[in-house]
Parts: C-alpha cells; sequence; structure tokens
C-alpha cells in the first residue's frame, strides 16, 4: 500500500502497537513491586530505593521495542550479560524474575499477539542471563561468562 504521495506509511513499532511509555512504565512498575519483596532478587539491587534500576529498565525496553532511544544516549550499548556478571543469576534467581515478570505481563492485559511476543523476548532474555548453578558465586571480574552452564 503506499500514500497519495507514492510512499509507503512508516509501520508502527511494538512500542506504540502496545501504547507507548504508559505500558512500559506499568510493566516496570508492577515488575519492581515483585521484586521489592523478593528474598532472592532484592539483594541484588544495591540502591536504597529501586528508581534507578526502574528506569534502566523502562528506558531499556522502550529502546528495544522501537520507542525512544534513552537507554542508549544515558548507557551506550546494553551489554545485557556483560551487565549482569556481577550477579548470582542462577536458575532459582532465573525463574524468580519470571515470575514476577509474569505478573506484571498479565495485568497489561495486551492483545494475545502482543503479550506472546513481549513473553518470548523476556523468557528468552531471562535464560541468556544464567551464569551460575543455585547456590553458587557470579563469575569473579573479568571471569569470561559460560554460554551455557553445565
Amino acid at each position: 500500500m503506499t500514500t497519495p504521495a507514492g510512499h509507503s506509511p512508516e509501520q508502527q513499532s511494538f512500542y506504540d502497537a502496545v501504547g507507548g511509555a504508559p505500558t512500559f512504565a506499568r510493566l516496570v512498575e508492577r515488575f519492581y513491586e515483585g521484586v521489592a519483596e523478593d528474598p532472592l532478587l532484592r539483594p541484588m539491587y544495591p540502591e536504597e530505593d529501586l528508581t534507578g534500576a526502574k528506569h534502566r529498565l523502562e528506558t531499556f525496553l522502550a529502546q528495544y521495542w522501537g520507542g525512544p532511544k534513552t537507554y542508549g544516549a544515558e548507557r551506550g550499548h546494553p551489554r545485557l550479560r556483560i551487565r549482569h556478571a556481577p550477579f548470582p543469576v542462577s536458575p532459582s534467581a532465573r525463574d524468580a524474575w519470571l515470575r514476577h515478570m509474569r505478573v506484571a505481563v498479565d495485568e497489561l492485559e495486551l492483545a494475545p499477539l502482543h503479550e506472546q511476543t513481549l513473553w518470548d523476548y523476556l523468557e528468552r532474555a531471562a535464560h541468556s542471563m544464567l551464569n551460575t548453578v543455585d547456590g553458587g558465586e557470579a563469575p569473579a571480574a573479568g571471569q569470561q561468562v559460560p554460554d551455557r552452564l553445565a
């Protein structure tokens, strides 16, 4: 389909299709409500409050899904595995993270295709952050994070 001027209309980003900034703000706020009370995850956030973590996740997700490029302007390339390497991301931590994110995603009440698209990404991202076994420590500084755990 072309416009009268002969141009193709711009494709709507996922970010805009799901409601833009308000949707991602709700997702992140609800997610961190769970994290704040989680005995496994909360210690991974050294901040007194979670304001900084909320901002980083919200701007990352917005940029990833086609919204403002704030995350990149403030922090550069996401480098997710490297940024998460200092934290012991075990299967239990991953599962706790996914549990809180599942509640947050469900509360958005997105259209089924949007919900599944978002959830598929979040699940893959959570699995890719694993860097230790349950009860294990995060890799030492400078130590390579394994692609797979034995």
